[in-house]
């Protein structure tokens, strides 16, 4: 009787895929961000950027940054240096679960600043996002509200982008300064989603828990753009520590 030929090893082609997240440099994390995440911009304030690789490519970053404005840690009753906010996660097409891929990326930052007691993140309706990967990783939901934007020279851009940038945020000095047809742009609903990293915190924010909001339409990562374009092999080295925006 003929042997039968024996499968190679990892022939199987729903084996799970090989994943590796690292510190990686400004220029790959913004490589990622501008072709994978939809408002194709990096965030302005200081940021720790973790690289993510697929079976030894480059598939995106998840980035963590300040918080959005110095009242984002007054409801925990922390220090600006024990909060951080999921600020970005850019990724392209991936067989490893998005929620997965944070949930590692946390483990990272927290290992890296043991001081962190809680993060925030927020996910935009009005991009069709209602938190999946937030809700996949167990995050508590603490409500939704509504931000106003800044449309300069044709560009869409937050008050605090605009007060770092150009020094103000006040509509009527960007329209005598900058653009005399700047307006307002109201956004959709943010959805709010925190996450405690100690036993402490866990028990401040369970009680401002609500019900999660449903899912507006299937989206594979509420901060990422599922887009066809392939990352490269390795576009720039790693790093061992975190580095500061530049």
């Amino acid at each position: 009787m003929k042997k039968q030929k024996q499968p190679a090893p990892n022939a199987d082609t729903n084996s799970k895929p090989v994943l590796r997240l690292d510190w990686c440099t400004h220029e790959a994390a913004k490589y990622a961000v501008e072709k994978w995440h939809y408002s194709k911009r990096m965030p302005k304030s200081k940021l720790a950027k973790i690289g993510v690789w697929e079976d030894g490519k480059f598939i995106g970053v998840v980035i963590f940054g300040v918080g959005a404005t110095p009242e984002i840690a007054k409801p925990y009753k922390v220090t600006s240096l024990q909060i951080c906010e999921l600020v970005r996660v850019a990724l392209t097409n991936h067989k490893s679960q998005t929620s997965r891929v944070v949930a590692i990326a946390i483990r990272i930052l927290k290992e890296s600043m043991p001081g962190l007691r809680v993060i925030v993140s927020f996910a935009d309706s009005s991009q069709g996002h209602h938190g999946g990967i937030y809700q996949a990783g167990g995050w508590a939901f603490c409500g939704s509200s509504s931000d106003t934007y800044i449309c300069v020279n044709g560009i869409i851009e937050h008050r605090r982008t605009l007060g770092h940038q150009y020094g103000t945020s006040s509509l009527d000095e960007i329209r005598k300064r900058i653009d005399p047809q700047a307006r307002k742009v109201n956004s959709g609903l943010k959805h709010k989603y925190v996450y405690p990293l100690d036993s402490a915190m866990r028990a401040q924010i369970e009680p401002l828990r609500k019900p999660y909001p449903k899912r507006v339409r299937s989206v594979d990562s509420d901060t990422s753009a599922n887009h066809a374009e392939e990352g490269g092999a390795n576009p720039t080295r790693t790093l061992s520590s975190p580095e500061a925006n530049q």
